[in-house]
């Protein structure tokens, strides 16, 4: 774990040198102006909020009162900011810029963009969303938010997604359970066979999205003209708990009664969520696979009549 962790802070202080040179933080002046990467963040504050505080700001951007203090006083002399009244605390004073501080930030803020366009001009439009998932991941992993008011959508699968389910089944069940690389060929036999005899009036696969990534998948494939199994139900480590696994199988349920279907699946790490669904478990069956010798395959089922 300590080596684990030592690979990682090593691996995050490289990319913050790379970054903050890519960026052009280290310059003398940002973007060819007079202010500090600080004095900038800080004008880009009160830019966005009218009437915004310095106590605020010192919240938002995690600075130190007497900082912040010396920032504004300089923004005054340049004739930037004004303030507002406060009778009894001057750091809730309602903070907004003047003319020549919305025309200042203005210039600043375009060059901006303009200096981050030349940077990803570059990428094509795959190699850009890549680009910000990476960002969104770095955001949501270092500082979480509110994960259950962060919304997701179920869709149907589309080019790439089956490629995604193999990867990620690879991955995590070599992490979470030691699975060695024929569970993977495994999987991929699955997808491959599913998109091969796909009928879409009686199969489905979907995939869970959040902030513009796949975080889930599950697939309802035709067993025989009543019965269908469910198979290959994922969830990201990063989404589980915010229901995702149970509304992929709830969705599946509601295929199925639509297809008079019964379902069938042989998902042991699916158990909480098919017991809370109503399915029942039905066989056991111990076996040795993908390099583990204790494994059960369990069989649950849904009567759906």
């Amino acid at each position: 774990m300590s080596q684990s962790l030592d690979s990682c802070v090593t691996g995050v202080r490289h990319f913050n040198r790379f970054y903050t040179r890519r960026i052009g933080v280290l310059r003398e002046g940002l973007l060819d102006s007079a202010l500090s990467l600080t004095e900038a963040r800080v004008l880009y504050e009160l830019a966005g909020g009218e009437g915004t505080t310095a106590s605020e700001v010192c919240s938002e951007l995690g600075l130190d009162a007497g900082y912040l203090s010396r920032i504004l006083r300089g923004f005054q002399k340049r004739g930037w900011l004004q303030r507002g009244a406060a009778k009894e605390d001057a750091r809730r004073q309602p903070l907004s810029l003047t003319r020549s501080g919305r025309a200042a930030f203005q210039s600043l803020n375009t060059r901006s963009s303009e200096q981050i366009r030349q940077l990803v001009s570059g990428l094509g439009p795959g190699d850009q969303d890549h680009l910000l998932g990476a960002m969104r991941t770095i955001e949501t992993l270092l500082e979480p938010q509110d994960r259950s008011a962060q919304p997701y959508l179920l869709r149907t699968h589309r080019p790439g997604d089956i490629g995604w389910v193999v990867h990620r089944h690879g991955v995590l069940y070599s992490e979470e359970w030691g699975y060695d690389e024929r569970f993977e060929a495994l999987v991929a036999q699955i997808v491959s066979e599913f998109v091969r005899r796909y009928d879409p009036d009686r199969e489905r696969c979907w995939i869970a999205e959040r902030n513009g990534e796949r975080v889930g998948s599950v697939f309802l494939v035709r067993k025989s003209k009543h019965a269908a199994k469910l198979r290959l139900l994922l969830v990201e480590p990063a989404a589980r708990g915010l229901g995702i696994g149970k509304r992929l199988v709830e969705e599946c349920i509601r295929f199925a009664r639509q297809c008079r279907y019964q379902t069938q699946s042989e998902l042991k790490a699916a158990r909480r969520i098919y017991q809370q669904c109503g399915f029942r478990l039905t066989a056991t069956d111990p076996h040795q696979s993908w390099g583990r010798s204790d494994l059960v395959s369990e069989t649950w089922e849904l009567d759906l009549r």
